[in-house]
Formats: C-alpha cells, structure tokens, sequence
C-alpha cells in the first residue's frame, strides 16, 4: 500500500504533472510566479484544496452521485438508484465543493496573513476556476482507467497540489533571474515565460517511463 501511494505522488509530481504535461491551471502559474514568496502561499493554497476537494468530491461521486445500493439519496427516491446523478450533478457538485473549499482558504489568508492575501490578488479566488484542481477531481472519479478508493483519491489530489507548487516554485525562481536579465523587449513579460514553460515540460518529459 506505501509503496502505491508513493508511485501515485511520484507519477502527478513528475511524470503527469498538471502543469507541464497536461498543461492545466496555467493562469495562476503564470500570474503568480513572478516572486518565490507569492509562488509559495498560492502553491500552499492550491494543495491544500486540491487535498481536501480529492477527498470530498470522492465521497460525493460514490455515495451521491453513482447509481446502486451505497447511493444515499435512493434511499428517499429509489428511482436514483438505477441511474445514478452522475451525468446531472457531476460538474455543478464538484465545482460547488471547489468554490467552497477557496471562500475558506480565501478567509484564512485575509485573518491570518495579510500580506499573502494581497499579493495573491484576483488569483486567489481564480483558484475556483483552475482547471487543475477541476481536472484532479474528475481523474479520482469518473475519468479514472479504474476505481480508485478514497486513500489513493486523496494522496493523488496531495501529490498533484505538490506538482503544482513545485512547477511554480522553478518557475518564479526563473522569473526572478530574468528580471534582472537583459531580455529583448519583444520577449519580455508573458512571451519569455512561455518559453521558459515549454523548456521546463520538455525537461519534465524526461521522466516519462519512471512510472509504469
């Protein structure tokens, strides 16, 4: 089991990560990564509702959403039961949890660290809409190759959250060289930070067949 769990944060750390090989929640990671301190809290934040909507959108899938006796809501309307709401609620149920789960991350940051909850700005509540954190929960659930229990669900949504900081944490600590890099002004801004993304997956992509 250890050893599963630790291929699981392997895999989504380097070999799948979000951003540089599915290429998922580049808005955050470009508009956040300009300083290692920003990179660091929004990294934090990112993993720990990756974490924690893994875990919950698991519960919902299996005992709300699919069809079958575990089903919750059949045993008031037993029609669920045969059909499930997966195709009805699946979306709406796990962006409810997501936007849920940024309001807290959102008002911890505001009472507890001020000054991160400025620097992170607009992108703080646009974690709602990071299509990684979306994407995590459907690959734990429906668009999983095969059923996954809640402890591998969980793990998965932590290691991906950890990908997720480490891309951003390479990224910034590049933005910061470049700041202070004689770069063409064309290049300068978003153009350079693309290209340095492209470098990074490609060098991500040297992981492939690490993990079978």
């Amino acid at each position: 089991m250890i050893k599963e769990l630790a291929l699981i944060i392997v895999s989504v750390v380097f070999v799948n990560n979000f951003v540089l090989a599915k290429f998922l929640g580049l808005c955050p990671f470009l508009g956040v990564s300009q300083k290692t301190s920003s990179a660091m809290g929004m990294g934090v934040a990112v993993t720990f509702v990756m974490t924690l909507s893994s875990a919950i959108t698991w519960i919902v899938y299996n005992f709300i959403l699919l069809p079958g006796d575990a089903n919750i809501i059949a045993k008031v309307f037993p029609s669920i039961r045969e059909l499930g709401l997966i195709e009805v609620l699946k979306t709406i149920s796990y962006i409810l949890v997501i936007a849920t789960l940024v309001q807290l991350v959102e008002m911890m940051l505001r009472k507890m660290v001020p000054a991160l909850y400025e620097s992170l700005g607009i992108y703080l509540p646009l974690i709602t809409t990071n299509c990684a954190v979306l994407g995590v929960a459907l690959l734990n659930t429906t668009d999983s190759p095969k059923h996954m229990g809640f402890l591998q669900a969980t793990v998965q949504g932590f290691g991906a959250g950890i990908g997720f900081t480490v891309a951003m944490l390479l990224m910034s600590g590049i933005r910061e060289r470049l700041a202070v890099a004689n770069i063409p002004q064309p290049l300068r801004g978003i153009p350079i930070a693309f290209i340095c993304t492209g470098l990074m997956a490609l060098a991500f992509f040297g992981f492939s067949g690490m993990v079978q």
